[in-house]
């Protein structure tokens, strides 16, 4: 699928990445929708491979268990309604930086996008999986702005906000700090900062900086 106005018969391919929080994911849907393209969470796969390490008791340190989950994951293990706990997020973080994992995911990742164009989500969608996608954003925003989201989605406690700003601090360091495809912005890529914006006007900016790159309004829902 190409979306109209886009460069000649090539599939329209969104790239965002960003660290957790940002609301990445709720643009990405947004983007997929309006232009008529599929979806992918890319994040959600390493939460998957993380959830079957942590179900077999295993250490999500443990590069040969983890590359195991990894290539015994379904399309079932995607749709799990407990892939956002805290331990999770924790044990996903873990297992994005080793390269067995990132190698037993990467090519699925590719055939997606290349079919017929989609909009992916992740922490190095531009810089590693498609370097070559027309469309890069970076979608960031505060640590304070992004906990507060975090806790909003999970109904907790207030008392649990600085628990939850501590593990996303320490998600954001070991994501930086992975020497494996670490969380940064492609040389390319736009940076669009959703501290003090919400949905709808996340979804406008993004929407200006696609029509800038020389893409169609798409199809779809708005």
């Amino acid at each position: 699928m190409s979306t109209d106005g886009g460069a000649g018969a090539k599939p329209l391919i969104i790239a965002i990445d960003g660290p957790a929080a940002a609301g990445k994911g709720t643009l990405a849907r947004r983007l997929a929708a309006h232009f008529g393209l599929p979806y992918l969470d890319t994040g959600l796969l390493y939460r998957a491979v993380a959830r079957r390490v942590l179900d077999a008791g295993r250490d999500p340190a443990d590069q040969e268990a983890a590359a195991a989950a990894a290539r015994a994951l379904t399309a079932g293990d995607l749709g799990r309604d407990d892939l956002r706990t805290a331990a999770v997020d924790r044990a996903a973080s873990m297992v994005a930086g080793q390269a067995l994992v990132r190698a037993a995911l990467l090519a699925f990742q590719r055939r997606f996008a290349q079919r017929e164009g989609a909009v992916l989500d992740g922490r190095d969608i531009g810089t590693v999986v498609l370097p070559e996608a027309p469309v890069k954003l970076f979608v960031t925003a505060t640590l304070a702005a992004r906990a507060a989201r975090r806790w909003r989605e999970r109904g907790a406690d207030p008392a649990d906000l600085a628990a939850i700003t501590a593990d996303l601090a320490a998600r954001d360091a070991d994501d930086a700090a992975r020497a494996i495809a670490p969380l940064r912005p492609a040389a390319d890529a736009v940076m669009l900062d959703s501290s003090a914006l919400d949905a709808d006007e996340v979804f406008a900016a993004a929407l200006a900086i696609i029509a800038r790159r020389g893409w169609g309004c798409g199809r779809g829902s708005r």
